[in-house]
This record gives C-alpha cells, structure tokens and sequence, in this order.
C-alpha cells in the first residue's frame, strides 16, 4: 500500500496560484494510478484530477479544466497539482490518492486504495 503525505496549501486571494504536492512512499508507487479529490464544508467528495503510472494519460474535472495541472515525478515519487486562476469556490480540503497496480486512471473515489490526510486550500474573495 502507498502512504500519501499532502502539502502545499494556504491561503491565497482569487486569482492567485498554487502548487500542491504528494509525497508517496512504498515501492509501489511507479505502479500506481494516482488522483486528487477535494472537499468542502457539506459537501461530497469530488474529483478534481487523475493521470495513469506513466503520466501518459490524464483526465480533469470540467470546473477545473484549463485551471489545474496534475502531474508526476516517478523519479520523485511524489504527485503534483499545479493550480492557478484560483477562484473561491475551489476552498477545500485536498486529498492525493492512489491505485496500487492502476493501469489507466481512475475517477471515482471508491477506486482508490490509499489516500493522504488532506491539505486546506483557502481562496478569499
């Protein structure tokens, strides 16, 4: 199983960027389908980005299409959400999961075997 570590959020006002990272350990990584998902106050859990084991193939949610960047370093082991144009109601909390052995991506959060415990992304108005 992979253990996730998230960071990299904050505060940001509207308009601004920022830059979320993943860190993973386990050597099953390289291997793995990876995905972010967010959260906010009263809500369901959505999905936000996915890429497959190579980095190949990638797949957003369409409020963030054009906005966000997932990405990944298998050298690394570690994940990337690059996100700029930030509007206020993409506040949540961020979540890094994986699909140990995933072959393609994933978009549902049920399809994911090991997730990180979150990081807070706040955008002001």
């Amino acid at each position: 199983q992979v253990q996730l570590v998230e960071s990299g959020g904050g505060l940001v006002q509207a308009g601004g960027s920022l830059r979320l990272s993943c860190a993973a350990s386990g050597r099953t990584f390289r291997n793995s389908a990876m995905g972010w998902f967010r959260q906010a106050p009263g809500k369901e859990r959505e999905f936000v980005a996915a890429i497959n084991w190579s980095g190949g193939s990638t797949d957003y949610a369409d409020s963030v299409k054009g906005r966000f960047t997932i990405s990944r370093d298998n050298v690394k082991n570690t994940v990337y959400l690059q996100m700029n144009s930030l509007k206020p109601e993409d506040t949540a909390v961020y979540y890094c999961a994986a699909r140990v052995g995933g072959t393609v991506y994933y978009l549902k959060p049920n399809e994911y075997h090991s997730w990180g415990q979150g990081t807070q992304v706040t955008v002001s108005s």
